[in-house]
């Protein structure tokens, strides 16, 4: 993928973020672990293509709204807890082509469901997500 591209495209005001990365090959693409971090540290936070909360609504609000999930993708009371707490200054992609399952720098802690998953670098085994049905409108 050309960087150029991907910048004019995420230009858009409409643009989604999201990741085709698939978690069962066994040599994933890199963008399976990083997207989400390289958006953050990469394009919002040295780049400037958008400010930090435009790049967050677009991996959370947009995709939810767009894709009907209801009660995901916003803070408020009733919707479901799916947050992850990391520092804006340090959140950035590890992963390479050369070792791709790399944890992103700057990623403290996740919630699923409201409850945590991770945390100081450790993964809980916790598995409370589960599969979202995109609804029809």
């Amino acid at each position: 993928m050309d960087d150029g591209d991907l910048e004019r495209i995420l230009a858009f005001d409409n643009a989604m973020i999201g990741s085709d990365g698939l978690p069962h090959d066994e040599v994933p693409h890199p963008r399976l672990w990083g997207i989400f971090p390289k958006v953050l540290g990469h394009y919002a936070r040295e780049r400037k293509l958008f400010a930090l909360e435009e790049a967050v609504h677009r991996m959370s609000g947009v995709t939810a709204q767009v894709f009907g999930f209801a009660d995901r993708g916003e803070i408020r009371e009733g919707a479901i807890a799916d947050l992850v707490l990391f520092d804006p200054n340090k959140v950035i992609d590890r992963a390479q082509f050369s070792d791709p399952k790399q944890v992103a720098a700057g990623i403290e802690r996740v919630r699923v469901g409201g409850v945590e998953s991770y945390a100081d670098g450790k993964v809980s085994g916790s598995r409370n997500g589960r599969v979202l049905r995109h609804s029809v409108r």
